[in-house]
């Protein structure tokens, strides 16, 4: 290999680097247009709408309340495979409250499979168990455009989101359907919120 091609190469790793950084800054500054008149309070929002149905990838959107969180992140998983992959390629597992403080949170060790979290703890639970059962929730992202997608895509855990959109139910043409709850009290099959994100964002250390 000679000089000439390494060099080509440094500038083609170097011009990419460049874009990607600058598709990040173009992504936060889009995302945190949307987010900058909302108040977000240490729960999540959950608010009346009358937005009405849309389409979205072939399937059809009913939105179920308006949804805005700001939330501890305490994991991600993407999904590529499975029937939901369709409209909704991550889930978050996330925590608010008091169970978003460092002190508690990561005393939680938490796995995301099948579309569920699961969650477990050494010695005594960091906070009362309806607490705990109270102020997290396994989340399925649907994405409401490619900035969105690709912000969803960069959180890990330990991170700090804001997002707003809407709690959904999602139908297609083949009679498939995805609803989203709308407690967050509730447990088992069902009990995850499916949320159309219109915003993230990810907030600096």
């Amino acid at each position: 290999m000679t000089l000439k091609t390494v060099g080509l190469i440094v500038c083609a790793v170097l011009a990419y680097l460049i874009f990607q950084q600058e598709v990040r800054l173009r992504d936060a500054k889009l995302n945190r247009a949307q987010l900058a008149s909302i108040r977000f309070g240490p729960t999540p929002e959950q608010l009346a709408t009358r937005t009405p149905a849309f389409a979205y990838k072939n399937h059809t959107v009913t939105p179920l309340a308006r949804f805005n969180i700001r939330a501890r992140v305490m994991s991600a998983e993407a999904y590529r495979l499975d029937r939901g992959a369709q409209v909704s390629p991550i889930d978050l597992a996330l925590a608010w409250g008091r169970l978003a403080e460092k002190g508690n949170y990561t005393r939680i060790e938490v796995s995301q499979s099948g579309r569920w979290f699961y969650t477990r703890w050494a010695g005594a639970p960091p906070l009362p168990l309806q607490e705990i059962e109270l102020s997290a929730a396994n989340m399925h992202m649907i994405p409401a455009n490619e900035a969105v997608e690709r912000t969803l895509k960069r959180v890990s855990r330990h991170d700090m989101v804001r997002l707003k959109g809407f709690l959904v139910a999602v139908n297609s043409p083949d009679g498939w359907e995805w609803r989203s709850s709308l407690s967050r009290s509730d447990t088992g099959d069902g009990a995850c919120e499916l949320v159309f994100v219109e915003a993230v964002e990810i907030e600096a250390d």
